[in-house]
């Protein structure tokens, strides 16, 4: 009887404080900080409106996340929004493409969330710039987590928006996490594709063989005290060999366009072999009756990943080809975003309601 009572007592303080953590998500309040796992920083002007606020929240596996937090013009804290989590690009962070668009679609009424992945920007996890594709999956549940328990925002409309290697992971995540209600990408990367077959299928077979037998040399020799080998996802030097989509991604990451300090597209050699071993699509058709969009670019080098997804995707779905648009033309690119966002508005509208 006594350890009947005991468990009764527990389950009141767990409820207790669950119901305390959701009301101080409301913009944060003076005693935010008697949870350290879960931090509201003040409010800031973001622009047309729009405010922001930086947040602090853990995943499943207790690594920090550190994430910005947009609300639409005019936000009233006696009302629930529909809001959408958006991932930034492989080895991107917050404060570039995905802080953009979470802006711009605050501006159309929606709470949005840009977060920095595990391992990378401010968010936390050791050793750093490594791609462990489950975590990547981890960091859109571990986004819902804090947006369905925020006073604000409707837990039943929440969506997510994945770009580039991003949207792999956002497709892996959806189909496990049945709290996203609408699924989107723009200038989506298949990881797992690309590191084993290469751009355009231009790895063969025993090239990947020979990658995966250097690898496990460099695993010994980094277990044995030997320096980490690193890797750049993008050139590190510029020649008449270099392609087209190659120098699309360094005008924005090596500029001011899109530059940004803890963005340097390095990550560990070694993760090569467990994106290799990362199939997002694999239960894709499962997000179904929950709808699916794909933005790809005419000239992207990305669009037949985009094209692969939706032929394996069920119903609801839908492949919106922006004319001459390339892969990261979707990023930031005004003319193209206009096309990119008003579709997004007309796809969530529809679908978080």
């Amino acid at each position: 009887m006594k350890r009947q009572n005991l468990v009764i007592i527990i389950l009141m303080l767990l409820i207790s404080n669950t119901k305390t953590l959701s009301a101080q998500m409301l913009i944060g309040t003076e005693n935010s900080n008697e949870f350290p796992s879960v931090d509201i920083y003040p409010l800031l002007d973001a622009g047309n409106g729009v405010k922001v606020q930086k947040v602090t929240y853990p995943n499943r596996l207790q690594t920090k996340v550190v994430a910005n937090l947009f609300y639409p013009p005019d936000f009233k804290k006696e009302q629930q929004y529909a809001a959408i989590v958006v991932g930034p690009p492989f080895g991107g962070v917050k404060e570039q493409t995905a802080g953009l668009h979470s802006q711009k679609l605050a501006e159309l009424g929606y709470i949005t969330l840009a977060f920095d992945p595990a391992f990378l920007g401010e968010s936390g996890g050791y050793p750093r710039h490594i791609e462990v594709p489950e975590m990547k999956v981890e960091d859109f549940s571990a986004a819902i987590d804090f947006l369905s328990s925020h006073a604000l925002v409707d837990k039943d409309r929440i969506g997510v928006l994945g770009i580039c290697g991003s949207g792999g992971y956002s497709v892996a995540a959806t189909a496990i996490d049945h709290r996203i209600k609408a699924l989107a990408t723009i200038s989506m990367y298949d990881m797992g594709r690309a590191r084993r077959e290469g751009i355009n299928n231009s790895t063969s077979y025993e090239q990947r063989m020979k990658i995966l037998d250097e690898i496990g040399e460099q695993r010994t020799k980094e277990f044995s005290g030997e320096e980490r080998k690193d890797i750049r996802a993008l050139p590190v030097k510029v020649d008449e060999n270099t392609p087209e989509f190659a120098l699309d991604f360094l005008d924005y990451y090596d500029t001011p366009r899109g530059n940004h300090p803890n963005s340097t597209a390095y990550y560990s050699y070694t993760s090569l072999a467990p994106m290799m071993n990362f199939f997002p699509f694999v239960q894709i058709e499962t997000i179904s009756p929950r709808p699916v969009l794909f933005i790809a670019g005419e000239n992207a080098v990305s669009k037949y990943f985009s094209e692969d997804a939706y032929e394996k995707a069920a119903e609801p779905k839908e492949l919106l080809v922006v004319p001459d648009a390339t892969h990261v033309d979707l990023y930031d690119r005004p003319e193209y975003m206009k096309v990119s966002l008003e579709k997004l508005d007309d796809f969530y509208k529809t679908y978080l309601k």
